[in-house]
């Protein structure tokens, strides 16, 4: 039993794919924002998408790429908190640009080549050394 002093519990995927959008976007959703989230909590209530450690990161990535409204920076850092990839990095956030001092997505990944397989440490890292 959870504690007491809990008071709300995240909603399971089925829960989240059965809402309709306009409930979602009662939330405070833009109504693509839940359009993405519905897309998301579907796939993983079906079974088409499972974010749990030990799946295959690559595929988990294309997977969640191919919803509507998931880029490479949030497929990243979705693989960096839920699958625990180590090497997750999301080279387009524009906090780790402003810390290495970069402008471009591209130098950003050519810059954090040395770092595999630790990238998501890294981008940790420089995150929470932002000024």
């Amino acid at each position: 039993m959870p504690d007491e002093r809990l008071k709300f519990y995240a909603p399971t995927a089925e829960r989240t794919a059965a809402a309709s959008l306009s409930e979602l976007a009662a939330l405070g959703l833009t109504k693509k924002r839940a359009q993405t989230i519905r897309a998301l909590a579907c796939a993983i209530a079906n079974g088409e998408l499972r974010l749990e450690p030990g799946v295959d990161v690559d595929e988990a990535m294309r997977s969640l790429q191919a919803l509507p409204g998931i880029g490479a920076w949030t497929a990243h850092y979705i693989a960096m908190r839920a699958l625990g990839y180590t090497d997750a990095f999301p080279h387009a956030d524009l906090g780790l640009m402003k810390a290495l001092g970069l402008r471009k997505a591209g130098d950003m990944l050519a810059a954090a080549e040395p770092w595999r397989p630790w990238r998501a440490y890294a981008a940790h890292h420089l995150w929470a050394n932002l000024k």
